[in-house]
């Protein structure tokens, strides 16, 4: 998703009936203010959620939303489907239909799903170079040993892409059990990785992206979340 951003005299230009020239003369006077503070420049960029009022009327005032999901199997990782239910009608928000996917699951794959309509949260989080966690609970066809450690903390080359994946850590919890943190997300990328054994996947659930997980959220619901909750710190609010 592009973000909406635009220079402060082009917005007042195309949301009152004051002019790019006037707009100087109204910061001068003090007339604009954002986000609860008086403006001080033309060139000052505004958002989509930076509040913008113009001699006491507010001219923008968008609220950013960040909701997360307990995606049950069978549910689509999409805003429209035509023959699957999708994330966004298990949500009851009154801006559900601004929202877009950060870091989708597969139709079959369940577990925490991250939604929001501020785009410039979603591509920081979604940033190689961010390197955050998201870990997964695993059910395979074949029983698991300890080579499986090493070689997913080694990584494992992907011929199509012709790169290594990066350091996983694998925790194995009983045979054909196990709990898996990546920094990265290539395409069916955890299927693939098992797929280096011959070892088919037969569930795969999301626990957390970072340090956000579900705390008790059950299967189908969604709630609200303080995006600083993904780095260790907020809390969130039932839907």
């Amino acid at each position: 998703m592009k973000s909406k951003t635009s220079r402060l005299d082009r917005f007042i230009s195309q949301n009152s009936a004051f002019s790019l020239s006037d707009t100087r003369l109204l910061i001068a006077q003090k007339r604009v203010f954002l986000d609860g503070r008086v403006a001080h420049s033309i060139q000052q960029t505004v958002t989509r959620f930076t509040h913008i009022s113009l001699d006491d009327v507010c001219l923008r005032d968008n609220k950013p939303v960040y909701i997360m999901l307990n995606k049950p199997r069978g549910v689509v990782s999409a805003t429209k489907d035509a023959k699957h239910p999708t994330v966004l009608d298990l949500i009851q928000h009154p801006q559900k239909n601004e929202l877009h996917i950060v870091g989708r699951l597969d139709l079959n794959t369940t577990g925490l799903v991250l939604l929001t309509n501020d785009g410039a949260w979603s591509r920081k989080i979604s940033l190689p170079e961010t390197k955050l966690t998201k870990t997964y609970e695993v059910t395979l066809s074949k029983p698991l040993n300890n080579e499986y450690i090493s070689v997913f903390r080694n990584g494992i080359y992907f011929a199509y892409e012709k790169i290594t994946t990066q350091p996983a850590r694998l925790e194995i919890l009983s045979e054909y059990t196990a709990r898996l943190s990546l920094t990265e997300g290539k395409y069916h990328q955890v299927k693939r990785m098992f797929g280096y054994f011959q070892n088919e996947v037969l569930a795969l659930h999301r626990v957390s992206v970072g340090h956000l997980s579900f705390d008790g959220l059950e299967v189908g619901h969604s709630r609200l979340f303080h995006p600083s909750t993904v780095y260790g710190h907020g809390e969130g609010a039932q839907l």
